[in-house]
């Protein structure tokens, strides 16, 4: 029998140099070296208080590389990048071994939305410097996202108005039919679980009609009234090709060099066409004259198109007829009845079910009768 060394799984105490696990060339590298030698961050310094009194904070600089790091990984909870930076050498090595919690994590990425701008302008600077931003041709696009926000709180003013109507009568009914089935003719105390029903109702109500109160109306640019929503005021309701969503609309504008974003924005607006000048404006520190700016056919209007023209920017913008007069889309058709990959799942086939002649259920047009001497021989 051949004789193999030795393996161990076990736990093992090795001596690690946390700095030499940051290998020159990699993008853990790069973002170490940005964020220590390139960016500013006096702004997050600004926010501490601490110098002589108070416990000691974590450093802005290592949470900022600790986020990063994750997002770049595809780690986008603070739970998963906490347990990263407890688990995972690079993240031990790039925190300097300083494991914050998911809690300290997630107040990090909340303070930080107001530095994201200055940052972001910083980043493109440096890899302005860098010769990374080719400035050829611009390509702008977006995504829909969801938000943490109900479709059914969601409406106009009058809509609004309406809900809190609808679910006072709600409550109303609920109190009417307990009065009803009150056989001994004197009101009686609600069972637990409906009384919490008719004051969960009662507050919606007067959640709903304080949010008209305050809040005025949300006009598009056309002066039409926009719906709102309780939950989440600045998200809006928008249309996708898997449904209706409450969320947000994300752009961006790519340069092609390198794929560098040059500029991005959120806003709570299904409206794509309303975003074009925005994005153009954002990338202006970035662009020459000759830049070219492209987009899909959802950015294109006669504004925008009139827009491009007055201001001598050169830009391909598809509009909604340009499927049906390019000869390459011609046989587009047989291809939508495809199911999407990402989206339908996998079933697998099931196997034909035998022919019996003891199962009812089974066609007589697929039963084959047993012959007799095949029955006397079984027997």
């Amino acid at each position: 029998m051949p004789r193999y060394k030795p393996s161990d799984c076990h736990a093992l105490m090795l001596p690690v140099v946390l700095s030499e696990q940051i290998v020159p060339g990699s993008f853990a590298f790069a973002l170490s070296y940005l964020v220590d030698h390139e960016l500013d961050l006096s702004a997050l310094d600004a926010r501490f208080k601490n110098d002589i009194t108070g416990a000691s904070a974590y450093d802005p600089r290592v949470m900022l590389k600790i986020v990063l790091l994750a997002y770049s990984q595809g780690i986008i909870s603070s739970r998963g990048i906490a347990a990263a930076c407890s688990r995972n050498v690079q993240f031990i090595a790039i925190s300097g071994d300083s494991q914050p919690s998911h809690a300290h994590i997630a107040k990090f990425v909340v303070s930080l939305s107001d530095q994201i701008q200055p940052l972001f302008a910083q980043v493109l600077m440096t890899c302005d410097a860098q010769g990374l931003i080719g400035r050829e041709m611009f390509a702008i696009d977006g995504v829909k996202l969801p938000s943490n926000a109900s479709k059914e709180r969601s409406g106009t003013q009058e809509e609004l108005r309406h809900r809190a109507e609808r679910l006072d009568k709600a409550a109303d009914k609920i109190l009417a039919l307990h009065q009803a089935q009150d056989k001994a003719g004197a009101q009686e105390p609600l069972e637990a679980k409906r009384q919490a029903r008719v004051e969960a109702l009662r507050e919606e109500a007067a959640r709903t009609r304080a949010f008209v109160a305050q809040n005025p109306k949300r006009l598009n640019a056309k002066g039409q009234e926009l719906k709102s929503n309780i939950t989440d005021p600045d998200s809006a309701k928008m249309a996708t090709n898997k449904g209706v969503i409450q969320g947000y609309a994300a752009q961006a504008a790519v340069d092609s060099a390198n794929q560098v974003i040059i500029a991005a924005d959120v806003v709570g607006s299904g409206s794509e066409q309303a975003m074009l000048a925005p994005m153009i404006e954002q990338a202006k520190p970035w662009s020459d004259e000759s830049t070219l700016v492209t987009a899909d056919a959802g950015y294109h209007s006669e504004a925008n198109v009139q827009q491009l023209h007055d201001s001598n920017t050169p830009a391909l913008i598809a509009d909604g007829q340009m499927r049906k007069r390019d000869e390459r889309f011609a046989e587009q058709a047989k291809h939508k009845a495809k199911p999407d990959p990402f989206t339908t799942r996998r079933q697998r086939p099931r196997s034909p079910r035998k022919a019996s002649t003891s199962d009812p259920r089974t066609s007589a047009s697929t039963t084959q009768p047993t012959p007799p001497r095949a029955r006397r021989a079984r027997s």
